[in-house]
């Protein structure tokens, strides 16, 4: 069973590693899956334990930890079962990172947002992709962030003048389809940002299943607000509440 100082130790090592936040997400990815489902939750609620006390390592690797849960999940064989095995451990905090409902608490129609799109853009999906990853232009950058394709959003992201202020606004954008905002979550140059994560986490049009694995990374004023916001998905409210009963334990 992980302790404190083996978790301590993980995340040390998890830091350590060069390669950026793909290759840390992987490493984590590899570690749970070696773990049997007790130990994987036990290391989790030590990791979350640690980052809430402010161990700076335990935060980086925390986020490691929950990007590996959303999108490694395939290569943990036991991955369904720790939900259950931390309801059954009474690691609340643990529990409330798996949700079985991915209907975000506010929907915004697939044709209505195509609509929109070709409101606003007449160029083919191709071009706006090329167009949102190579322009130099910000009023155009700004104009193609606003798109409900996925794909082009991902191309906006990796376009090196983007900025994070861009990356916000479009992480907060209402309405919003989901799969745009889950771009974002995946993009490893943008979700390590604190502004961008609660961007994504307070829009109620982000999938809980998603939201759940950003939430244990905010602030601890931003999960007191989140804990009271009728607007995002009552998973999410429940799980800010479970993180800060956490920070009150001695």
């Amino acid at each position: 069973m992980p302790s404190r100082e083996d978790a301590r130790e993980i995340a040390l090592h998890l830091r350590s590693l060069a390669g950026g936040e793909d290759v840390t997400r992987l490493a984590a990815a590899r570690l749970l899956a070696r773990l049997s489902p007790m130990d994987a939750t036990e290391l989790l609620h030590e990791v979350i334990a640690l980052a809430r006390d402010g161990f700076e390592p335990a935060r980086a690797s925390l986020s490691a930890f929950t990007r590996a849960l959303e999108r490694e999940a395939a290569q943990m064989p036991y991955a369904a079962q720790l939900k259950r095995v931390a309801a059954l451990s009474d690691q609340r905090e643990v529990e409330t990172l798996f949700v079985d409902d991915r209907q975000p608490a506010q929907q915004y129609n697939v044709d209505a947002a195509k609509r929109a799109d070709a409101r606003l853009f007449t160029q083919s999906l191709g071009h706006m992709k090329t167009q949102a990853r190579l322009t130099r232009n910000p009023d155009q950058l700004a104009r193609l962030a606003v798109a409900s394709n996925p794909e082009v959003v991902r191309n906006v992201l990796i376009n090196p003048r983007v900025t994070e202020a861009l990356v916000v606004r479009i992480a907060a954008r209402r309405p919003a389809r989901p799969e745009p905002l889950v771009e974002i979550w995946h993009s490893a140059r943008w979700a390590s940002r604190p502004a961008v994560r609660r961007a994504l986490a307070f829009n109620p049009y982000l999938p809980p299943d998603v939201g759940t694995k950003i939430v244990p990374l905010l602030s601890l004023a931003d999960l007191r607000e989140l804990s009271r916001d009728n607007s995002v998905h009552p998973a999410l409210r429940d799980q800010a509440k479970a993180l800060l009963d956490v920070a009150k334990d001695p």
